[in-house]
């Protein structure tokens, strides 16, 4: 049995997890990730119930019941960075003993959907469209540090991705990784767009925003947007966390995935701040459906 010492599992003194600041009895097995805190009250005003309302940095948790149906809503932030935090403590909360430090002897599996927003690169995902990231291209290098990538990723798509952009070897070596495809079919109904989303290591040049600085690359997005893969993918959406959700949790035995209202069109070059009702619109539907 798996043991986890103190400098790698950190407890906080009230036997909570130490960046969640929430304690395994505080835990659904089905989980809403979002990435701005105070959209957690959001999807929380749907609840019928709450239980607990906990807050620590950019990590708002609450857990509640929406008809009938124990669910948590977690915050996450921004970036695949914080989405490493994330996936790892809500793993730990289930599958350690925070008493012993040692690994539970059964798997509790946890269901995972993160509403965001994003950013649309094809004609057919016009803004106010959701999609579905189906795969997700990583380009902030995450999952490269875990034993097992290579056995849950798609290599020949990776490999025909970097061929086809001509990917700079100063950056993170990109990874492909599909959502739980039971969990897409529940979520989606067949009525989402399914996708391919790069999750981005930044909201500007990583996603070819050229501000004062020039980029190293100013054609990527032209390449991005053109490419094809041999069974008709192409890439809908960039974001920031997709790929991390879906990696991290297929490498834990976890059903994630990640669906997206669009709000900007990258190719149109336009833009939509006022997004709320789409991201209300979709929240009911994910609770209605997770």
């Amino acid at each position: 049995m798996k043991h986890f010492p103190e400098s790698e599992l950190i407890i906080n003194q009230d036997g909570s997890a130490f960046h969640l600041h929430v304690r395994p009895e505080q835990l659904s097995d089905k989980i809403i990730l979002v990435g701005d805190p105070g959209r957690v009250d959001l999807v929380a005003s749907f609840f019928d119930t709450k239980e607990c309302d906990i807050s620590s940095r950019e990590f708002h948790t609450i857990t509640g019941t929406y008809k009938g149906k124990r669910i948590t809503v977690v915050s996450h932030g921004i970036g695949t960075d914080n989405i490493d935090i994330v996936v790892n403590e809500l793993d730990a909360l289930a599958n350690i003993d925070f008493e012993t430090r040692n690994e539970k002897p059964e798997f509790r599996q946890l269901t995972m959907v993160r509403i965001g927003t994003s950013g649309g690169l094809q004609p057919h995902v016009p803004i106010g469209t959701f999609v579905i990231s189906e795969k997700s291209i990583g380009f902030d290098g995450v999952l490269n540090f875990y034993a097992g990538r290579n056995e849950v990723c798609d290599l020949e798509f990776e490999k025909a991705f970097c061929d086809f952009v001509e990917w700079n070897p100063l950056w993170a070596a990109p990874y492909v990784i599909d959502a739980d495809k039971e969990l897409v079919e529940q979520i989606g109904k067949g009525e989402m767009v399914k996708g391919v989303t790069i999750s981005a290591n930044g909201f500007y040049g990583p996603q070819g925003r050229e501000l004062r600085v020039p980029l190293a690359d100013k054609n990527l997005n032209k390449k991005i947007e053109a490419f094809k893969y041999k069974d008709g993918h192409v890439i809908t959406n960039y974001e920031m966390e997709s790929s991390a959700l879906a990696g991290l949790s297929k490498l834990m035995g976890h059903k994630a995935m990640t669906v997206c209202t669009i709000i900007a069109n990258r190719v149109a070059h336009h833009a939509n701040s006022n997004y709320k009702n789409s991201i209300k619109d979709l929240i009911e539907i994910v609770l209605d459906r997770i």
